[in-house]
């Protein structure tokens, strides 16, 4: 799903400050999606030429006036096509995964530090999921999406825990060997 479809399903929930869109990414979509303001103001200029979207400006006391957008009926058609069609595959992008393709290049030392600040990292995501869990009613489907990342970054560290030795023991070896 491209970053306006998911803008227009965002303000099928209600209506929304483009601030506020980037806020639901940085939390709930947080584990499976990112948007910067980068992407998600463009998206929401398309939308609105489009008629997809409207917006209107609201006063704010010693600040700019914000734009608040809303979804229009041709919009909330637009967005149930949207979701008629079949997803696409999920793509992952991991520098931490690509470092590892090179785990035996590295000294054991870094490779056992890199392991432990990626499950770190996830442990904090975790903890993310659970605060924003605990911090707003959610829906079964946000209750469903949100177990579905806790899934995700469980098993990541599940088998990170199980299977570093694998790789751990790689870099051992090709330094004992390279050295010898």
């Amino acid at each position: 799903m491209d970053i306006r479809t998911l803008c227009l399903g965002l303000l099928t929930m209600g209506d929304a400050s483009g601030y506020e869109i980037k806020k639901t990414f940085e939390e709930e979509l947080s584990h499976f999606y990112e948007a910067s303001y980068g992407s998600i103001y463009p998206a929401l200029t398309k939308l609105t030429e489009e008629g997809l979207v409207s917006c209107r400006e609201m006063a704010q006391e010693k600040r700019p006036d914000k734009k608040v957008y809303s979804i229009t009926p041709m919009g909330r058609l637009a967005f149930m096509d949207a979701l008629s069609k079949k997803p696409g595959r999920d793509r992952i992008r991991s520098d931490f995964l690509a470092i590892l393709m090179f785990a035996d290049l590295l000294p054991a030392r870094q490779l056992s530090r890199l392991i432990d600040d990626r499950i770190d990292h996830y442990r904090e995501r975790l903890a993310e999921l659970d605060d924003c869990h605990a911090s707003q009613e959610e829906t079964p489907a946000h209750q469903f999406v949100t177990g579905y990342g806790r899934a995700v970054y469980q098993a990541a560290i599940d088998y990170l825990e199980d299977n570093r030795h694998v790789v751990e023991g790689e870099a051992l070896l090709s330094r004992a060997s390279a050295a010898g």
